[in-house]
């Protein structure tokens, strides 16, 4: 439970305020800020042209916009700073903010400091926002006002005044925004840890001291929900202050949840059998594991039944899209890691038709080779990675001594109408890039959307 949200108002009332970020976040709480009466100053690199109608909006109630290539090199003279996630704190302008004695902080962090309802926060390398969705749908079941927000949904800092401290909240939250957080939610769930987003943080011990500032500054009161599978996550439970719950697929537990002969347990009450699920593969019932672990205190096992029996996925995640000609297509463009990939393609009973490739997140393909190429039938590559990952898959499959037929596309279309190509009735084809889209998306969602557009032509 927060502190008191009108200290808040108190503290940023006629201050200078600046909002580095004018994106989907940020623009909710650039109002909310002009609303608490602060004098506030918007950052982007974006230009007016681009910005269009946001910045006008802005410039009608009283920001000042400070944007294109340069719009970082005048951060003084602010008593606050909120910046957006993708940007790194040891940035120099927020460096030299910071000695000036400017307060850096984040959405999410205020938000979490003053929330009054109690706290759910989910990171992790994969499942997060599967498991965020069920969590948010068990307690909703058991007739909680739950909200859901961090990574997904909608920002909720400028929602503050509407929660109530019986409502729940549910975070996704990513590395980005636990990166710089001095605060941690009233429930912390880790679903597992590995190499992951490379390319902005300087490496894996970064990225894992991110993940810990989820549960760093809790109280002993407070929980964490960890994977016992999973070995760099389970080591954390040496540095918890909470309470610890596990979840596991491969043993039983006394305490938390656990599979066993075919059943999801949850305090060692079965809540379904796995034939109940709509939701395909392992990795999915330990993304339910790990929500059964978070709401033990909550809510009933009715609620949990109604939910693990019910709930068929988020878009873009193992996503069934249509059939044709006997063939089934699937979008999985979330998938933008190795490991996501791998999990996504185990959850199929055969091997499949995988499309993969994309924007290279500087994370080793060697895993993908080595764990699913038994689950591929034929590789179709696309995007910036193509030639890095077929290298790979050639090197390991030699050493195997296995043959498996790598297409290369030059365009995502094509990589689909080849799909369509070498498929025959009975054959499923997976969009599971296991790399994120931005060398020709905007993101995985466009990806994906694109990806079901042309499925949906053929």
């Amino acid at each position: 439970m927060g502190k008191n949200f009108s200290e808040f108002k108190e503290f940023i009332k006629g201050k200078k305020v600046g909002v580095v970020g004018i994106g989907v976040s940020n623009i909710p709480l650039i109002h909310f800020l002009v609303k608490l009466q602060a004098v506030v100053t918007a950052f982007d690199k974006k230009t007016y042209d681009i910005l269009g109608k946001v910045a006008t909006d802005f410039e009608n109630v009283g920001v000042r916009l400070v944007l294109g290539d340069d719009y970082l090199n005048d951060l003084t003279g602010f008593d606050i700073i909120f910046k957006t996630p993708s940007i790194r704190i040891d940035n120099p302008a927020f460096l030299k903010a910071k000695q000036e004695g400017t307060y850096i902080t984040s959405e999410m962090e205020e938000f979490i400091k003053y929330c009054p309802a109690k706290t759910y926060g989910v990171t992790g390398s994969d499942g997060k926002t599967t498991t965020t969705t069920i969590i948010y749908n068990i307690l909703k079941t058991e007739g909680y006002k739950t909200w859901i927000g961090g990574n997904i949904g909608i920002p909720l800092f400028a929602n503050i005044e509407e929660i109530t401290k019986e409502d729940k909240v549910v975070l996704e939250l990513s590395s980005f925004q636990l990166m710089t957080m001095n605060v941690s939610t009233d429930i912390a769930i880790i679903t597992n840890l590995s190499p992951n987003h490379l390319d902005i943080h300087k490496n894996m011990e970064e990225y894992i001291n991110a993940k810990k500032n989820i549960f760093k500054y809790q109280s002993s009161s407070d929980l964490i929900v960890l994977n016992k599978d999973n070995t760099l996550t389970y080591n954390l439970r040496n540095e918890v202050k909470g309470k610890v719950k596990y979840f596991s697929i491969k043993e039983k537990l006394e305490k938390g949840a656990y599979f066993q002969n075919d059943n999801l347990f949850s305090m060692n009450k079965v809540v379904c059998n796995i034939d109940e699920i709509k939701l395909n593969g392992m990795h999915n019932v330990q993304n339910l594991l790990t929500a059964f672990c978070a709401t033990q205190d909550d809510a009933s096992i009715e609620s949990m039944r109604k939910v693990a029996t019910t709930f068929i996925g988020v878009p873009h995640r193992g996503e069934f899209v249509r059939e044709v000609d006997g063939v089934k297509y699937y979008n999985d463009s979330i998938a933008s890691t190795p490991t996501r990939t791998i999990a996504s393609l185990k959850a199929f009973k055969k091997p499949v038709i995988l499309i993969a490739g994309g924007y290279d997140k500087k994370i080793p393909f060697e895993p993908l080779a080595q764990e699913a190429y038994s689950n591929i039938e034929t590789l179709i590559l696309v995007g910036d990675t193509k030639y890095k990952i077929r290298e790979v898959f050639e090197r390991i499959l030699k050493e195997k001594k296995i043959s498996l037929e790598i297409i290369i596309a030059e365009t995502f279309s094509e990589a689909i109408l080849k799909a369509k190509a070498v498929a025959k009735a009975g054959d499923i084809v997976t969009l599971s890039p296991a790399c994120a889209s931005f060398d020709m998306f905007e993101n995985f969602e466009v990806r994906g959307n694109k990806y079901k557009e042309i499925v949906m032509a053929l």
